[in-house]
């Protein structure tokens, strides 16, 4: 069934998780240890969950508790881009960018939680 870094959902949240490490290295100095660790985590958590929950799938309980961590993280990050958009820190424009993303890996994830067979 290939690697998880074959997954297209996999592929999507890394991108856009490194898409979000970039912008946020201009993030003021005072929330580097508040918003700009913790959107860079929950980013980074839902690749990280993702691909434990692959290589868990031949256990389908564990493969969907971690799949909904990855969910989880998912909405986390959606929290924190709309905190930096309202600090100012991120543009109307980077922010739609980027919530579209961040709803598109979840669709997936969701598609992926209600399917599960199709990775067992």
């Amino acid at each position: 069934m290939g690697d998880y870094k074959d997954l297209i959902v996999f592929q999507k949240a890394y991108r856009l998780a490194m898409d979000i490490f970039e912008e946020s290295k201009n993030f003021p100095p005072g929330e580097r240890y508040s918003l700009t660790d913790q959107i860079r985590r929950s980013s980074r958590s839902v690749c990280s969950n993702l691909a434990e929950a692959y290589r868990k799938r031949r256990y389908k309980a564990h493969f969907l508790s971690k799949l909904s961590d990855s969910e989880t993280e998912n909405t986390e990050t959606e929290v924190g881009l709309d905190f930096s958009k309202d600090c100012k820190y991120l543009t109307s424009e980077k922010h739609a960018d980027f919530i579209f993303r961040n709803a598109e890996v979840g669709k997936i994830i969701w598609s992926m939680i209600n399917n599960p067979d199709k990775f067992i």
